[in-house]
């Protein structure tokens, strides 16, 4: 099966997208349009990025005294993706955009995911501006979020810092008042930053004539010291260009926001300290950027210029907007790696001869070989990618659809669709950026020695995708967050409305003889970790509680894939029930394979769970 023809199934027949053009935002759409959407992101991803994905990673970004260079090709990719006005597909036609699903939109961008990750797909200048267009006043949104959605700029989120990492608590970037009247700027509050921030992606380049920083800084107290904890962590507009803002005479504010006409100014005091070259996304560049050090002063004062977001102190709260949307991109970005490498492992096995059945005839050396497709095992490592990487895709899609109905349905619906979403945002990230890593590393392992040259692409998904583990939230974090709060808050609610949609799943599931087995395998495994849940949590203490925070997050993302894989079988047996086609045969099998060899090991996950097992966390330092 092509991946069009599996998107097309999990869009269509699965999660009935169709159906979105019912409602008011998306009435102009229809499958048609849809198909239109997908046919274009399919073509820019194979003409433009495909045949570059290699070049990207061998032709690293480097900078050459003035600026960063990136090959010919990622600016042309970047022209084509611009060009096409997928950065803006999901926003409102007043700016440009398409109004189209989000599910439709996240669907698309997986062609360009498998293509070339390296190259990319504009992921953080999508959520920068998303952000905006949520936080941002009209002037900001009208400045930043529109020129960014066109393609003009691009956004980056800056979080870590050199001496923080994850840990925001500890950010020490500092933000000042910009002089008397700061706060009567018309793009909102002005300051200045000084700070250091690490491990920022297309941090510094020349694919746009602009790059809006999105930062996390403290705002010092009464005192000039720095709160400790996240008090006074606010966010910041901050562009690498100092822009000249012009309200236009006489312009309406359609949608609330004013018509502008915007030129760049002087440079603002933003400077790259050094470009960090990584095992993997070679193609883009990762920077260490140092705030207002006064290489470019900007109106003869050091500290780079910025405008507040939001209000002070909110900072956190207005940055989760971007990261959660990250997140489920950086699982998706994970989950086409895993694809790209399932495809080129199963080309690979279909054509490769070697070796000769097992028994008494495959000793007889005059016969000829096999290809190494008919292997056992072979299959085995293929069919373990199939459940990997097609159940990841089937789970980013259905949290876009969730997006969709949290934007356009009724109140009730909009809520339960907001609360899934917190549950199954850390499952989203962390799920695939293991298991379809996992996936990349069976893809070498079929294509035996040859999977570990450069003669082959899979080792280069590997690469790529092992990064996606610490990308927006290490998986310890978002352990910590899925045992430590997501399953906990509105009293467990969100946890009770996920059983509530599994337990559907398996009342349809039922009616498919064939599956019988595989629901009630799935009702012991949310038994089971909802028993887990009460367990880790049986004395109140954090500590213990989260000891074994990721073997639960393992088990409940392989019980939420089981979950998915079983919904779209029993949808792909409504279709086909006789399973007179592969594809639904393929669908069948990789549930049996995932029911079979993989749901079973979330017991070893729980065991430890449940008994609260101090086995890592008191282990003594010296005894490392």
């Amino acid at each position: 099966m092509s991946l069009r023809s599996t998107i097309d199934f999990l869009l269509y027949d699965w999660l009935d997208a169709a159906s979105l053009a019912e409602r008011t935002r998306f009435a102009d759409h229809s499958r048609e349009t849809f198909d239109a959407v997908l046919d274009t992101s399919e073509r820019i991803a194979r003409e433009k990025y495909a045949p570059h994905n290699r070049t990207v990673d061998t032709q690293e970004p480097h900078f050459d005294g003035e600026k960063v260079v990136l090959p010919q090709a990622t600016h042309d990719a970047h022209k084509a993706f611009a060009e096409s006005g997928l950065l803006s597909a999901a926003q409102d036609y007043e700016i440009g955009g398409m109004q189209l699903p989000y599910t439709v939109q996240a669907a698309a961008n997986s062609f360009f995911a498998m293509a070339s990750v390296s190259i990319g797909s504009n992921m953080l200048t999508s959520g920068n501006a998303n952000l905006l267009m949520v936080h941002g006043t009209p002037m900001q949104q009208a400045v930043f979020a529109l020129n960014e959605f066109s393609g003009r700029w691009a956004g980056t989120m800056c979080l870590s810092e050199p001496q923080a990492g994850s840990s925001l608590s500890d950010v020490a970037t500092r933000a000042v008042p910009d002089g008397p009247g700061f706060e009567n700027d018309p793009l909102g509050p002005r300051y200045r930053l000084t700070g250091n921030k690490m491990w920022i992606s297309s941090g510094d380049h020349e694919l746009t004539e602009n790059i809006v920083h999105i930062v996390l800084a403290k705002i010092p107290d009464e005192n000039g010291k720095l709160v400790p904890g996240t008090r006074g962590i606010s966010l910041f507009i901050v562009p690498k260009w100092t822009l000249e803002v012009e309200r236009r005479a006489g312009s309406s504010e359609e949608g609330g926001r004013p018509e502008v006409d915007v030129r760049l100014g002087p440079r603002n005091d933003i400077a790259l300290a050094g470009l960090n070259h990584k095992l993997g996304w070679r193609g883009t560049t990762n920077t260490l950027l140092n705030f207002g050090e006064g290489r470019f002063p900007v109106d003869g004062k050091p500290g780079a210029v910025g405008w507040l977001v939001g209000e002070p102190g909110k900072g956190l709260h207005c940055m989760f907007h971007m990261m959660n949307e990250a997140r489920i991109g950086v699982g998706t970005a994970a989950t086409m790696l895993g694809m790209a490498g399932y495809y080129a492992s199963l080309d690979y096995a279909k054509a490769r001869p070697q070796g000769r059945p097992a028994g008494p005839a495959g000793k007889d050396a005059t016969r000829p070989q096999v290809r190494i497709i008919e292997h056992a095992d072979v299959r085995r490592m293929l069919l373990a990618q199939k459940a990997y990487c097609e159940g990841a895709l089937a789970l980013e899609l259905y949290c876009a659809l969730l997006v969709d109905q949290q934007k356009t349905s009724d109140a009730k619906t909009a809520d339960d669709a907001r609360l899934l979403l917190e549950v199954l945002t850390p499952i989203a990230k962390s799920w695939p950026s293991e298991w379809c890593l996992e996936a990349n590393s069976l893809a070498i392992q079929v294509h035996g020695g040859y999977g570990y040259t450069r003669d082959f692409p899979v080792e280069q998904y590997w690469r790529d995708n092992r990064l996606n583990m610490i990308h927006e939230g290490t998986h310890g974090i978002q352990a910590a967050d899925l045992l430590g709060r997501k399953v906990l808050m509105e009293e467990g609610r969100g946890l009770q409305l996920l059983a509530g949609r599994i337990h559907d799943t398996i009342a349809r599931a039922l009616m498919h003889p064939v599956l019988a087995a595989h629901g009630e395998a799935l009702r012991a495994a949310l038994d089971r970790i909802a028993a887990a849940t009460r367990e880790a949590w049986a004395t109140g203490n954090p500590q213990e509680a989260l000891a074994n925070a990721v073997p639960y997050m393992q088990a409940f993302g392989h019980t939420v894939i089981a979950w998915r894989w079983l919904d779209v079988a029993a949808k792909a047996l409504s279709i086909d029930p006789e399973r007179a086609r592969p594809a639904t045969v393929g669908r069948l099998g990789a549930t049996d394979f995932f029911f079979r060899y993989e749901l079973p090991k979330i017991g070893a996950w729980l065991n430890v769970v449940e008994s609260r097992d101090p086995t890592c966390a008191v282990l003594p330092e010296e005894a490392f």
